[in-house]
């Protein structure tokens, strides 16, 4: 994606952020249906974000993740982000993946259009990062066909599930695992359908520290005739989608520490003691400086993160390339992970020492400052936290 248009886009979330910050409004709608700012949600779709990755085939714009991560970034500031990524961005990706079934082109159009919003539930685990480590069951229907299985079990921590009128579900294909399709890369994982209103399907809400929706859902033998993603191809393409979606919430996290940073050098120079404002004191200037540092190293692994998945990142369907997919997929795995740590890590240090230098007043509920704080704690735990990437990281690299 051209750098200018990157910029382009940057400037109209920037211009965004500056009109609709309302951190107040945040407060109100913390731990409440929906969970997020619905009417921002739907100026996001006149704006063109929630159909910016789909491709123009489909009705898009077919814009690069680079695009997407600096819209990501500019909402991070203003804590305008909610559930953008996880329905426009996570979805999107799997749903493009070159393992993605011909079922999948009416849902993107769908989602282009503003006509859909979708969610991904692929997890069970606490801080589990691998996709194929699940135990939700596709069943074959008795006297059914090939495509007629429902689903049975439990799929936890789905983001934007509020907000959505469909599910991608991850399950485990037991026809699969009888045909001897276990050999390839993902082999085993289906992934399917499932509309809201499905039969079966409870939809259970928790609300995180920062106020905002955690879904769950318990499938009671949920019928899902729609294939998205073969069994053979799943976990791989959900790996790829997941770690596309991991650089664009890295860039999310950095607008965070961000905001935090900004605000805090502010206060630094305003508030005054014994005639200076604190700001002049070295001590302070110090630990600024160590903050500031921190802020670009993590700018710079999320530009390297950029450059690996600028070529779109659909993937191969192929399964022969073992468990772990090509040399290709694995770097990208590993800078993904790189990504997502240094930016959990800085944007958690930066928000929580940032309260310390606003001393007293950095620990009242009231100053907006403890909100990017509790944003930074959500954020950093989707998709996996530091420590479960470094541990990624390191397994990638032996």
């Amino acid at each position: 994606m051209s750098d200018s248009l990157v910029e382009m886009l940057r400037d109209s979330a920037r211009d965004y952020a500056a009109r609709e910050k309302d951190l107040r409004a945040l407060r109100e709608r913390r731990a409440r249906p929906p969970g997020h700012d619905a009417a921002g949600f739907a100026r996001m779709h006149e704006l063109g974000w929630r159909g910016a990755l789909v491709h123009e085939a489909h009705g898009g714009a077919g814009v690069g993740l680079d695009g997407m991560a600096a819209v990501a970034r500019e909402l991070g500031r203003a804590l305008l982000g909610d559930v953008l990524l996880a329905t426009s961005c996570l979805p999107v990706r799997l749903l493009q993946d070159a393992a993605a079934l011909p079922a999948a082109a009416p849902l993107l159009a769908r989602i282009a259009a503003g006509d859909t919003v979708l969610a991904l539930a692929w997890q069970e685990q606490p801080d589990g990062l691998d996709p194929a480590a699940i135990e939700t069951q596709a069943r074959a229907v008795p006297g059914g066909g090939e495509a007629d299985v429902v689903l049975r079990g439990t799929k936890r921590w789905v983001a934007g599930g509020e907000a959505a009128d469909g599910f991608l579900v991850s399950a485990r294909h037991e026809e699969g695992a009888e045909k001897g399709e276990r050999e390839g890369a993902g082999a085993g994982v289906l992934v399917a359908y499932v509309p809201r209103d499905a039969p079966g399907l409870a939809i259970e809400t928790r609300w995180l520290v920062d106020g905002s929706a955690s879904t769950t859902l318990v499938l009671h033998d949920v019928p899902a005739a729609t294939r998205l993603v073969a069994p053979a191809h799943g976990a791989a393409a959900l790996a790829r989608a997941l770690d596309a979606t991991t650089v664009a919430a890295s860039a999310e996290l950095l607008g965070i520490a961000d905001a935090a940073f900004d605000m805090t050098l502010d206060y630094l120079k305003t508030r005054v003691q014994y005639d200076k404002p604190i700001g002049s004191f070295q001590a302070l200037q110090h630990k600024a400086v160590d903050l500031l540092v921190q802020r670009e190293l993590a700018a710079s692994v999320l530009e390297e993160a950029l450059a690996a998945f600028a070529d779109g990142g659909a993937g191969r369907a192929g399964g022969a390339e073992g468990a772990n997919g090509s040399e290709g997929e694995m770097e990208r795995r590993r800078i993904a992970s790189r990504c997502k740590a240094r930016c959990s890590d800085a944007a958690l240090r930066i928000t929580r020492e940032c309260i310390q230098l606003h001393g007293a007043i950095g620990y009242t509920e009231e100053y907006d400052l403890g909100l990017f704080v509790k944003a930074a704690l959500v954020r950093a735990a989707w998709l996996g936290g530091a420590p479960a990437h470094r541990r990624r990281h390191a397994g990638l690299a032996d």
